[in-house]
């Protein structure tokens, strides 16, 4: 597989992963498939072509080979015998692990409403992550991948051990789209019962707006990685947390703890974004440090990013 980490896609191929046009399909398997198939026909338009749900590489032949392998059109062309290696040959186990604890809840407001928010957005975190799981699960299902999924709050929500077997990707969407943010945050308790779990090295992918303190994360992440596992967090933030865009005094409300305080935009708002890039410095550099893969999402942004990252963490995962 070649994939560019860097690589930008055509813009007639990003409308189909906008999520304000996500976010009018109702069918999440129908997200799924746009999703994927609009990324994949982008990325093939654009200078970073190589990627297939099916091929992966070519190797040379070596004796005990099977035959019926060999590439004859290159044979033709080049004089030499080759193979075809296929994604189904070397499979993986996918874990997608979704965090569904009421901070996901989180949308930016309408400024039609009168909230003043420039940046509203069409998704929450929540329905974002579910594109995301979707998105993912429905690539992996067409790269013949064992596939899982685990929902969690301060506790294990659902949990679909990973397999490869015929309505995998169905049960997985229905969990998906019946799923709903629940309680507060906690990593440590379901992370712990998750990695029970993992009896077989694979590809573990948290999904999260990780609204807890970055060592308290980290922390509990770390234990995912054991046997070899490949890890790729993947960071929802909404564009109002982003930004902090607030025009007046507002009070706010802690999803999760329903505290609520009162704030003034220009007093808080600059001590605001330095906390919060400091939250995803650190998380960056924790997980460059201990190998993982770490990548922010801007909930308003295309899903294309997404995808690539998981194409590369996938590719090195193989090597």
């Amino acid at each position: 597989m070649s994939v560019a980490s860097q690589a930008s896609m055509p813009t007639d191929a990003q409308r189909f992963l906008d999520p304000k046009v996500l976010a009018r399909l109702a069918n999440l398997q129908l997200v799924a498939k746009t999703v994927v198939e609009g990324f994949l026909i982008g990325l093939h338009r654009s200078p970073y072509y190589g990627v297939s749900i099916d091929f992966a590489e070519y190797r040379p032949y070596s004796p005990g080979d099977d035959p019926r392998s060999i590439d004859w059109n290159v044979y033709a062309r080049t004089d030499r015998h080759y193979l075809k290696k296929y994604h189904g040959e070397t499979n993986a186990e996918v874990t997608i692990l979704l965090d569904a604890s009421a901070s996901m809840g989180y949308k930016s407001g309408n400024r039609e409403q009168g909230t003043g928010n420039r940046n509203a957005t069409a998704l929450s975190k929540f329905e974002y992550g579910c594109f995301l799981a979707a998105s993912l699960a429905y690539f992996a299902i067409h790269q013949r991948d064992a596939l899982g999924l685990v929902l969690f709050d301060t506790e294990l929500q659902s949990r679909i051990p990973a397999r490869t077997r015929r309505g995998q990707l169905s049960a997985i969407l229905h969990t998906l789209d019946r799923a709903r943010p629940g309680k507060g945050t906690d990593f440590a308790g379901p992370l712990r019962k998750v990695m029970q779990f993992l009896r077989r090295r694979g590809i573990v992918i948290l999904i999260s707006d990780f609204y807890e303190a970055p060592e308290s994360v980290m922390k509990s992440v770390r234990g995912l990685q054991f046997g070899g596992n490949d890890l790729i967090l993947f960071h929802i933030l909404d564009p109002g947390e982003l930004e902090l865009h607030v025009d007046q005094p507002v009070m706010l409300e802690d999803l999760e703890t329903a505290e609520r305080i009162e704030i003034i935009p220009e007093f808080v708002a600059p001590q605001y974004r330095r906390l919060l890039q400091e939250h995803i410095r650190t998380l960056q550099h924790e997980c460059r440090s201990s190998r993982i893969d770490y990548t922010m999402l801007d909930t308003g942004r295309p899903l294309d990013h997404a995808l690539f990252t998981y194409l590369s963490a996938r590719q090195r995962s193989r090597m």
